[in-house]
């Protein structure tokens, strides 16, 4: 498969704090890749990195072979990596569909003026935005909670929610900040299954995530941080049984990690 995400020699720096240190690795076409290590192993700093919400201090970001680190994230965005929140936003007292709708404004083709005063091209825009909202609430099995008020959502269908609005902003890679945070294990499984959907539709897919047993059924590969430092790469069993991470993750020596 194509690489389609470079993250290169990337390092930030916080006066003296190093969160991340020349860390590099490559993302292929259509993979699913997690980052994962302790707390504080600076994570969700190249999250941010990656997802242009930080400016490294020295290395890179090429998506496709072009540079997008150091450019605004909404830049990013609208050149296709997007990324989701740990704490879903959204508006809570719209219904699950039209967060939906609004979430394509990235991809509106209308001028802010042209909605206020109802051009044709912004009832284009409208009418395509909807259609758009029907076709990933089904794909992603939600056109059932489309009417319902996002306040009243349990927290996997939240959680749900939030991969639907990124969908909405057309991405090629999909950026999950930690998405079965806080779910049960049905809801973990059925969270699972609609990342793996995310595939079919010709998704690149990169998450952090901490729970072990969802990222190993998850993950075609698995990048491991430490105090800031790539510690290892590799498929999930190679990461289970690598001496090293396990030491770092686990503060044991005779442990694998994950179910």
């Amino acid at each position: 498969m194509a690489q389609i995400l470079e993250v290169k020699g990337l390092t930030k720096r916080f006066g003296g704090l190093i969160a991340v240190n020349d860390v590099s690795f490559g993302v292929n076409e259509r993979e699913i890749l997690s980052v994962i290590g302790p707390n504080g192993a600076g994570k969700s700093t190249l999250f941010k990195l990656i997802s242009s919400f930080l400016k490294p201090t020295s290395g890179e970001v090429t998506f496709k072979g072009e540079r997008i680190s150091n450019q605004a994230p909404h830049i990013a965005a609208r050149k296709g990596v997007v990324r989701t929140f740990q704490e879903t936003t959204i508006f809570r007292n719209m219904s699950v569909r039209d967060n939906v709708i609004v979430a394509h404004q990235l991809r509106a083709k209308a001028s802010l003026l042209g909605f206020f005063l109802g051009s044709a091209e912004a009832r284009r825009d409208e009418a395509r935005f909807a259609g758009s909202a029907d076709e990933i609430l089904s794909f992603l099995g939600l056109d059932a909670i489309g009417g319902e008020l996002a306040r009243n959502l349990p927290h996997g269908h939240l959680r749900a929610l939030g991969i639907a609005i990124g969908l909405a902003t057309n991405p090629t890679v999909l950026l999950l900040d930690e998405p079965f945070a806080g779910m049960n294990h049905d809801e973990t499984m059925k969270a699972v299954a609609m990342v793996r959907k995310l595939r079919e539709r010709g998704l690149t897919v990169l998450l952090v995530e901490h729970d072990m047993p969802a990222v190993m059924k998850i993950s075609d590969r698995i990048v491991v941080l430490n105090f800031g430092e790539k510690i290892a790469e590799g498929t999930p069993s190679e990461i289970q049984n690598n001496q090293r991470v396990i030491e770092a993750y686990l503060g044991v020596e005779d442990e694998a990690i994950g179910l």
